[in-house]
């Protein structure tokens, strides 16, 4: 790629962008140095605006929430059809759901996460490619314009003195000719499949994760299960045993559709995923009672249902994955696997901190018994569920951030990043007010036992008070993928991880199930701290908030 074009199509673009949301990096007066953490508050009074930025981060942003949210309603689904079966059941399902979900972040999330910022950078740059052509190609037919229209000029002297146009005019037309059949070949090609690296390689990293997370859970599901805080005795360990193992056959297609997941949000498209995972969540609300009721196989039932449910949604996404991109590079080599282990490495330390600390605070709830435990899996699940619809404007805001560092557009770099951060904190106010209010009233959904009741109401205010606090962690944790900032996500997550950990344990000794939501506050905190910490302080990739090269030492 000539490096000259490219910096011209770029600078091009960076026009249109400053054009459409300000210059929002204009220089400061002279004597005063910007502080980069006051970006947050840019243009704070159009967070509702529809303004471009706003347009591009809703249309991604909605399809997401929804997608992402859709799996984790399904799971209370499960726990309202499962805790008609008994406390030792929902107790049980409450394990080796933690168990599983864990299993699967630690495994595939590193990947999704710099698959969706790997795949929207390649993208990018090929768009960049393709217009930097198109560039050259408008100025050969220019140049072949002025070369036939002195030719036709030569022609017409010639003819004025021999008569002898027709000979001359047959090479023109021919090439005219030659020339229209070669653009509209051109166009044909591109409307072809794409060819994306970075796509194939998380495609087959996906698939033998999945492969590997089954057999370790099938084979050792009694002891993770043990670690998990239920005794060799309990009359919990018989249907979580069941419970995991069949559903870790599903695993395989979870994680290769996970990573087809990050594919499409590289892409933009948040939609697809959207139908795929609706359609299979679907399904799995359809059959799940016909197991566990008709055919009376209780909470294996429930893990059928969703084995069948996950493969489902593999054959969606394959089959729409397959007409947009080359599920296979041209050659072996072109795969990208020392760029996403090197990458992913990170990110599975910053994930196994994260879910240790999770991992942790159910475990702690198992100890303190079987009614805490089913409590403490009501409240977690809809924890998790309403924080979900937050990842959604993570979506969003880490693909567009990655295909506008890959521009070098700092203009809506700082504009996508200030408005999504802005717009996590009005919808963790939201979810705090529907969350507290849905809790309240509807528990008795989840459980009739009036103990686990009394139990969830405890855990409501910390539940509904934390939203404001989860939203704007899990958004500023994709501004920092998008930034492709994976080293200080990771680094910083492990800090966070020592403290919260012996946060966990302290807490639940001395206060119980309270203090279990306790050391989870704190724990949520933290993250959103160290979060916004790197561009508060314009450094990393966010040096140019201080008016300095991202690039520069």
């Amino acid at each position: 790629m000539n490096t000259t074009s490219t910096k011209t199509v770029v600078s091009k673009r960076r026009s249109r962008s400053m054009t459409e949301t300000g210059d929002l990096n204009s220089v400061p007066a002279i004597g005063i140095r910007p502080i980069p953490f006051l970006f947050i508050f840019k243009d704070l009074t159009h967070v509702f605006s529809m303004d471009p930025i706003g347009r591009e981060i809703l249309s991604m942003a909605f399809p997401a929430a929804l997608a992402l949210a859709s799996d984790p309603v399904a799971s209370l689904i499960d726990t309202a059809f499962i805790g008609r079966l008994g406390a030792v059941e929902l107790a049980a399902v409450g394990v080796s759901i933690a168990i599983f979900q864990q299993a699967s972040r630690i495994t595939i999330f590193p990947i999704v996460s710099v698959t969706t910022s790997f795949v929207a950078e390649e993208d990018t740059l090929e768009k960049i490619k393709e217009e930097e052509e198109e560039a050259n190609k408008a100025k050969n037919v220019h140049a072949n314009t002025l070369a036939i229209q002195d030719s036709l000029e030569k022609g017409v002297t010639s003819t004025t003195s021999n008569n002898k146009n027709q000979p001359q005019q047959t090479p023109v037309d021919v090439k005219l000719t030659s020339d229209t059949k070669s653009n509209n070949g051109n166009k044909a090609n591109k409307k072809g499949k794409k060819t994306i690296k970075s796509a194939s390689t998380a495609m087959i990293i996906g698939l033998t994760l999945g492969l590997v997370q089954a057999i370790v859970l099938i084979f050792s599901s009694k002891v993770l299960i043990g670690i998990m805080g239920v005794k060799p005795n309990s009359a919990v360990l018989s249907p979580a045993q069941k419970y995991l193992t069949i559903r870790s056959l599903g695993a395989p297609a979870l994680l290769l559709s996970l990573s087809m997941q990050g594919i499409f949000r590289g892409f933009k498209d948040t939609k697809t995923p959207l139908y795929a995972t609706v359609a299979s969540d679907g399904l799995n609300i359809i059959i799940d009672p016909i197991f566990i009721f008709v055919l009376r196989l209780g909470v294996s039932g429930a893990a059928i249902a969703h084995v069948i449910s996950q493969y489902f949604m593999l054959l969606i996404l394959l089959i729409r994955l397959a007409k947009e991109v080359n599920l296979m590079p041209p050659k072996f080599g072109d795969l990208q696997f020392g760029k996403f282990i090197r990458n992913g490495g990170l990110m599975l330390a910053r994930t196994i901190a994260v879910t240790f600390c999770q991992t942790l605070a159910a475990s702690m709830a198992a100890r303190l018994g079987t009614t805490p435990m089913a409590a403490f899996q009501i409240c977690l699940q809809v924890w998790l569920t309403s924080s979900m619809l937050a990842d959604g404007l993570a979506v969003a805001g880490q693909a567009i951030l990655a295909c506008n560092f890959a521009e070098k557009d700092y203009n809506k770099v700082t504009a996508a990043a200030s408005r999504v951060i802005q717009m996590s904190l009005v919808l963790g106010l939201g979810l705090s007010v529907f969350v507290g209010l849905g809790l309240y009233f509807g528990s008795g959904v989840f459980s009739k036992d009036p103990a686990v009741i009394h139990l969830i109401a405890i855990g409501i205010p910390f539940v509904a008070a934390t939203q404001p606090i989860n939203s704007l962690t899990f958004v500023l944790d994709g501004v920092n993928f998008g930034a492709s900032d994976f080293a200080y996500t990771a680094y910083s997550m492990v800090g966070v991880a020592a403290v919260s950990i012996a946060a966990v344990i302290y807490m639940a000794k001395v206060n119980g199930f309270v203090g279990i939501w306790i050391a989870l506050t704190i724990y949520m905190g933290l993250r959103a701290v160290t979060g916004i910490g790197r561009m508060a302080t314009g450094t990393g990739p966010w040096k140019f908030l201080r008016g300095r090269s991202p690039s520069s030492s």
